[in-house]
């Protein structure tokens, strides 16, 4: 399915009209859990995680066998009022380092059995500083999310999108701030890890951006505050949305990009789970603000989408269980009654 859009007003429409799950689906894999060798409830969060997966999958008895992890890197013109405690330069190294195998997204991606793919978006063509004009024109916004969306493999059974740009804690602050509210500080953080001068720096260049593009739709906060790969990683959830592959959203920046969609149509991100809490501060906000809770919190403040690509492993857990474990009729073991 290719995309269908070329202007935003039409990507807003393909997002109304995306399929949800399977609802007969989802009612088997309830009956199935519900019969399940073991108390109800026991598994707690596993238990609705198959049962979700299941309904997008349209199957009672779900496999989770072709998961892909997507790593889209672009760079920032905001880079330029100093907001990173890293020069530009280092995406074009990291993204030789996520094609050559070195990095922790590369690592767990293998663990976990996923298809790793990764997409440098005009990185010789930063986005405008966004203090001075919008970061993106609509064609080049129209132009990241169609990458995003041709970057998913139809076949997959789960998809998770991570990020490589230097800046792009700033972008994502930027949108929170626009499209959930607040001031710039309740938004900025550290990042990579900018000093006390920085930080103060990184949440001022917020609040110009914000104070320039008054934005209050979300796909155009995407538009003059994101930046290439955050759209990219718009347009691969859209697109998953479009086949019915279950979605886990990795940390900040992911979920920034993730939430443009979720504001724009309430219920886009039914088909989204959120791996897990990172350490940037504003994440649970954010989080909050799109009605998702973690599966892990562990700290992690890396990106690259190693997060969700970490709680693959939960989801498959439960999975496993779901369709793996015997119902007491089949065990021969008496069910308890209520």
């Amino acid at each position: 399915m290719s995309a269908s859009f070329s202007t935003l007003a039409e990507f807003r429409a393909v997002l109304a009209s995306a399929p949800d799950a399977d609802p007969a689906a989802t009612a088997a894999a309830q009956d199935r859990n519900g019969q399940l060798t073991k108390p109800p409830g026991a598994l707690g969060r596993l238990e609705d995680l198959a049962i979700w997966y299941a309904g997008w999958r349209g199957t009672d008895k779900p496999s989770l066998e072709k998961p892909q992890v997507i790593v889209f890197a672009g760079n920032h013109g905001v880079c330029a009022q100093g907001v990173s405690a890293f020069p530009p330069e280092v995406t074009v190294q990291m993204v030789a380092n996520f094609e050559h195998g070195g990095a922790a997204i590369n690592q767990l991606s293998q663990a976990f059995g996923a298809k790793m793919d990764v997409h440098a978006l005009d990185l010789d063509n930063p986005t405008a500083d966004f203090t001075v004009a919008p970061a993106m024109t609509e064609e080049e916004v129209i132009a990241a999310l169609r990458t995003g969306w041709d970057a998913v493999d139809p076949d997959a059974d789960l998809l998770v999108t991570g990020e490589m740009g230097i800046g792009n804690t700033t972008s994502a602050a930027a949108i929170g701030a626009a499209i959930m509210g607040g001031d710039a500080a309740e938004w900025t953080g550290r990042g990579t890890g900018v000093d006390d001068a920085g930080l103060v720096r990184k949440t001022d260049v917020v609040a110009s951006g914000l104070a320039l593009h008054e934005v209050s739709d979300p796909l155009e906060a995407l538009r003059c505050l994101g930046g290439r790969e955050l759209a990219a990683m718009a347009g691969a959830i859209a697109a998953a949305r479009a086949h019915r592959i279950p979605v886990i959203l990795d940390g900040f920046i992911c979920t920034a990009a993730a939430a443009t969609l979720e504001k724009s149509v309430p219920g886009a991100l039914d088909h989204a789970v959120a791996g897990h809490l990172s350490a940037e501060d504003a994440h649970r906000k954010m989080l909050d603000g799109i009605g998702k809770e973690p599966l892990l919190q562990l700290g992690l403040r890396l990106g690259e989408g190693s997060g969700a690509a970490l709680a693959i492993g939960v989801l498959k857990g439960a999975i496993a269980c779901h369709s793996g474990m015997a119902t007491f009729a089949e065990a021969g073991v008496a069910a308890g009654e209520a």
